[in-house]
């Protein structure tokens, strides 16, 4: 494994809603350091595209994370264009969604198809 991978890695828990929320807001990061011929970022985000056509969002939720996380609007901005009442509801709608986005990626670590949940195990099988 390269170190800039175990550095991904340790920097998103991607088995919680919170280490997908960071992952989705580095989202502009992880697409620039592509264009720059980091290989690693560019995996990143084919997974993160993977995880969230597997998640089986729903429309509003993918929406969601578009306008909030792609097209990077505020929420209060994202309810207007979605025509919600507030920005509580795109709130609920990406917390919804991150967590079924990490729970794909927690399957993925337990069936061995992506990435490891903690960075513990990755320096474990290092030593191997």
């Amino acid at each position: 494994m390269h170190e800039k991978e175990r550095k991904y890695d340790a920097t998103y828990a991607l088995d919680s809603a919170a280490g997908v929320r960071k992952l989705l807001r580095d989202h502009h990061a992880l697409a620039a350091r592509q264009y720059l011929g980091d290989y690693d970022a560019t995996v990143i985000l084919e997974d993160l595209r993977a995880a969230i056509g597997r998640a089986r969002l729903t429309r509003r939720q993918r929406q969601a994370v578009y306008y909030v996380y792609v097209r990077d609007m505020t929420q209060e901005r994202a309810a207007v264009r979605m025509d919600l009442s507030d920005k509580s509801a795109v709130s609920l709608l990406l917390a919804r969604a991150e967590s079924d986005i990490a729970a794909v990626y927690e399957a993925w670590a337990w069936q061995g198809e992506g990435y490891a949940i903690h960075y513990e195990e990755i320096e474990g099988d290092d030593a191997e």
